[in-house]
């Protein structure tokens, strides 16, 4: 598929359907973008929807079906436009970032995510349960690559690679780094379990 250069190009990328709950329109939108006029198209849609595809199917869908909708808080950001949020200190990593998940069509860079919301969980959040409630249940139930949690809502990047990281970090306290890559859980999988015993049962494809 070329660069979009029609708004009739563009609504064909948008109703790409990416999985089973999700199409590539909502993935497009950005307050950013809109505020300050800049488009936020893939330079290269092909890869963009590669790439996609393996993170909605991989990582979204199970979420969707297990807890309900999934709010994509920002999802796909242009090269373009991911430089001008970090530039202006508009909460974007710089596009070297090595766990900048956003810009989904660098050739170099194989990598897929988003920042999203589950409402069942942030219901709960915000009544005090602990977000590591939820970064375990993902962590034993998903072929997650970064995982980063936000205070507001519950929200947190999402990132799909071909080889996953297994990286939880996060900005509410406790915060700092919950697993390094290749580190054990300082949890035991029983009490991990006991965190998230009242959670959905799991639908989804279940790691190996």
């Amino acid at each position: 598929m070329r660069r979009p250069r029609s708004m009739w190009s563009l609504e064909t990328l948008g109703r790409v359907r990416l999985s089973r709950h999700f199409w590539m329109r909502e993935f497009l939108y950005s307050e950013i973008g809109n505020f300050h006029e800049i488009s936020n198209i893939p330079d290269d849609p092909d890869l963009a929807l590669e790439r996609g595809r393996a993170f909605a199917t991989t990582l979204l869908d199970p979420l969707e079906e297990t807890f309900g909708r999934v709010f994509v808080r920002s999802g796909y950001r242009s090269a373009r436009l991911n430089a001008f949020g970090n530039a202006h200190k508009l909460n974007c990593a710089r596009n070297d970032y090595p766990l900048e998940c956003h810009i989904w069509d660098l050739p170099q860079v194989p990598v897929a995510g988003a920042s999203i919301v589950l409402p069942w969980f942030a219901e709960r959040f915000a009544n005090g349960r602990d977000w590591r409630d939820l970064a375990w249940w993902l962590h034993d139930h998903l072929d997650y690559s970064e995982i980063w949690f936000f205070p507001k809502l519950c929200a947190f990047n999402l990132a799909w690679r071909p080889v996953p990281q297994r990286r939880i970090d996060s900005y509410i306290a406790p915060r700092g780094c919950l697993l390094k890559p290749g580190q054990a859980p300082g949890e035991r999988l029983e009490a991990r379990r006991a965190r998230y015993a009242d959670f959905p049962p799991f639908r989804g494809l279940a790691r190996p």
